[in-house]
């Protein structure tokens, strides 16, 4: 990506939905290949989700915010960030639920800057601290967050996919108003 290409970040809106759901599965399947069983990775339908998304999107209260990295126009990435999920208690804190990137655009720029205008909104948002959660076994996606400020703090869970279980670490980050 060249300087006349610059990354642009935009609120997702429900026309990016079908764009947003081919993003996430390609990053499905780029990202946790040999971390999950490739069969459900094989089966993933972009038009299933974009259907899920598309759904959601009209039922949101606002709390989600969906963000989308364009270049030249084009979505390249998307993320979501909203209300940490401590099993059904919301806490103050703030969540980063996805990021994905087309993988052709993965080590581009996208993603840093899709990561700093959350960060950047949930700091606005009166958000003292960031969770994410991340598949143990995801090294490149470990590496993205810690250069982005985040730490595991010791709290894991497995999360099951198609009856493996596949364990996540979650990772913090303090924020600045």
């Amino acid at each position: 990506m060249s300087d006349a290409e610059p990354v642009q970040i935009r609120p997702m809106t429900l026309a990016d939905c079908d764009r947003v759901s081919e993003i996430r599965v390609l990053g499905w399947q780029f990202a946790y290949r040999g971390l999950m069983p490739q069969p459900f990775l094989d089966s993933l339908s972009a038009t299933a989700d974009a259907e899920r998304r598309r759904a959601r999107f009209l039922e949101g209260d606002g709390s989600v915010l969906n963000l989308v990295a364009t270049v030249d126009d084009e979505i390249v990435g998307w993320a979501a960030l909203g209300p940490y999920r401590d099993d059904e208690l919301r806490t103050g804190d703030a969540e980063l639920y996805a990021i994905y990137l087309d993988p052709e655009h993965v080590g581009t720029g996208a993603g840093r800057a899709l990561m700093r205008e959350g960060l950047r909104q949930c700091a606005a948002l009166g958000h003292k601290r960031i969770y994410l959660w991340v598949v143990r076994g995801n090294a490149r996606a470990r590496r993205f967050y810690e250069r982005a400020g985040f730490w595991a703090d010791g709290a894991e869970e497995p999360y099951e996919v198609a009856g493996v279980l596949v364990p996540e670490l979650r990772y913090v980050r303090e924020l600045r108003g």
